[in-house]
């Protein structure tokens, strides 16, 4: 017996599986969150929006395009200038701290034990970053610029302000956080971000 134009229809866009025992109804989406969406949204009912993106705060498979104004160094730009040990310890204390982002997420959440990064951390900044690229098209950032994409994809949060104690403060940790990497010191096993992403997130 043929199968209806409906029945194709709900079976390809997850609401509807197959199983030896007939048909089965299931919830939309639910089946395959991770499945490549469809050009038409009446034929794929989760086309309209990407359910892995929500649930994966590190990966940068949103095609959304952050705007470069708010990630890159403005005109006239002055940091914060302070003690550089103090600003470490603060700075190593904001890395884990969650109030920074909007998902519960911290800097730690994906980067502890240096997960998450590519063996490009180890080169000084600025340098090429595959998740600015992919979000911006930018070729190279600096380090302060890093810490502002991190705030507006992973963390998914506003960006610091320029002349902020607390830029400074994750600028200069990271810069020395950065010291004891070493490039393929870090197995993609071993970044937790990527156990929770489904739809295969590439990091920074």
């Amino acid at each position: 017996m043929k199968r209806t134009k409906l029945v194709n229809t709900l079976i390809t866009s997850g609401v509807l599986t197959l199983s030896l025992g007939g048909i089965a109804i299931a919830s939309p989406c639910r089946a395959n969150p991770c499945a490549p969406r469809s050009s038409s949204s009446r034929e794929n009912p989760c086309a309209a929006k990407n359910p892995c993106a929500a649930n994966n705060p590190c990966a940068a498979s949103n095609p959304d395009r952050i705007n470069l104004k708010l990630v890159t160094r403005p005109n006239n730009y002055r940091p914060y200038k302070g003690n550089h040990a103090k600003l470490v310890k603060y700075g190593k204390k904001l890395f884990s701290d969650t109030r920074l982002s909007t998902n519960g997420l911290s800097c730690n959440s994906c980067h502890d034990g240096y997960g998450a990064f590519q063996n490009t951390f180890a080169q000084p900044y600025p340098h090429f970053v595959q998740m600015p690229h992919e979000r911006s098209g930018v070729k190279t950032v600096h380090l302060d610029e890093m810490v502002q994409f991190c705030m507006v994809v992973p963390l998914a949060s506003k960006p610091l302000a320029w002349n902020s104690k607390e830029l400074a403060a994750l600028t200069a940790y990271t810069a020395e956080y950065q010291k004891g990497f070493k490039p393929s010191q870090v197995l993609a096993t071993d970044n937790p971000c990527a156990a929770k992403n489904p739809c295969a997130a590439k990091t920074h």
